[in-house]
């Protein structure tokens, strides 16, 4: 698919407004990054800084080429637990928090401005988006539940939970996505540039690790990376049924799953359990569950036979 791609054509660019706008809404008392700059740098530095920026990030939108600093962040772990002094504490008690280059992601929101188009999802993904969260979420949820129960049936539900979702994005099978989307091949570049050049290392107090390449994922503390992480999921919904779509809700990387019947949920399980074998990703048992809601919630289940 790559050596023959083309791609929609790129009928936009940046301006010097645009980068303007987007430092002014940066947000402050973040950590300073690798370069020691953090926002309040870029905000109370003197105008022409958005001058510069604008015909950097344009070089790089004609060269397809990101600068390789922009890869490189170092990460914070912080601990999950209260009081670690409870229990032995192991790595998977730890979140990664990446510090970031942070005239990066203004090249990133410039890019969310002009190029959001071609990262959109399904209206069944209720994360990452604005204007929309947990609330909404439920409230599809809870809509979709009372219109079964009041037609008579019994609401059949299934949560599945990704193991490691964001760390284990195989970044081919992304730009496989974006192509079949007909991304702008110059934003494919930029995209393939980015991620196979990215570098992390462990900051603990005022120790730092060597640099690791990372491989697989998206880039932490990214503002792509909720976009594009997105868009590795949409499937789930869109290669189901248009009838059947309504009854899958994707928050992040939770994906709950809801049919009139037993047979009916197995066979959207099936479904999206296909699509994710195809991404290598991979469900994390102890943390899915099924219930049922509804006036026969609690009658035995026939099993299901094959005729």
């Amino acid at each position: 698919m790559r050596k023959n791609y083309q791609g929609l054509p790129l009928t936009a660019d940046f301006n010097v407004e645009l980068v303007s706008n987007i430092i002014d809404k940066l947000k402050r008392g973040n950590a300073a990054n690798l370069d020691n700059l953090t926002a309040e740098h870029l905000t109370h530095c003197h105008p022409i800084l958005s001058v510069i920026l604008c015909k950097l990030f344009n070089l790089i939108l004609i060269s397809g080429c990101v600068p390789t600093a922009f890869g490189y962040s170092y990460t914070v772990p912080i601990c999950k637990l209260q009081d670690s002094r409870v229990k032995s504490v192991k790595t998977d008690d730890f979140r990664g928090i990446a510090i970031s280059s942070v005239i990066s992601k203004v090249f990133e929101h410039c890019i969310l401005d002009r190029f959001g188009c071609f990262l959109n999802t399904t209206g069944n993904q209720f994360g990452f988006k604005k204007c929309l969260g947990c609330t909404d979420a439920i409230y599809t949820v809870r809509k979709t539940v009372e219109r079964f129960i009041n037609g008579g049936s019994t609401v059949n539900l299934c949560a599945l939970d990704l193991t490691k979702a964001f760390d284990k994005v195989n970044h081919h099978a992304l730009y496989i996505k974006l192509m079949q989307r007909r991304i702008p091949n110059t934003l494919l570049r930029i995209f393939e540039s980015w991620l196979s050049n990215c570098w992390t290392c462990i900051k603990w107090n005022n120790v730092t690790s060597d640099f690791v390449q990372i491989k697989f994922g998206v880039r932490q503390g990214s503002v792509l990376s909720p976009q594009l992480f997105a868009v590795y999921l949409n499937d789930i919904v869109s290669q189901l049924p248009v009838s059947q779509r309504c009854f899958v809700v994707l928050y992040a990387d939770d994906i709950l799953i809801m049919a009139p019947s037993v047979c009916n949920l197995q066979q959207l399980v099936n479904a999206c359990q296909m699509e994710l074998d195809l991404l290598d990703m991979q469900v994390n048992f102890r943390k899915s569950s099924c219930m049922r809601i509804g006036p026969r919630c609690s009658v035995k289940c026939n099993k299901c036979t094959k005729h």
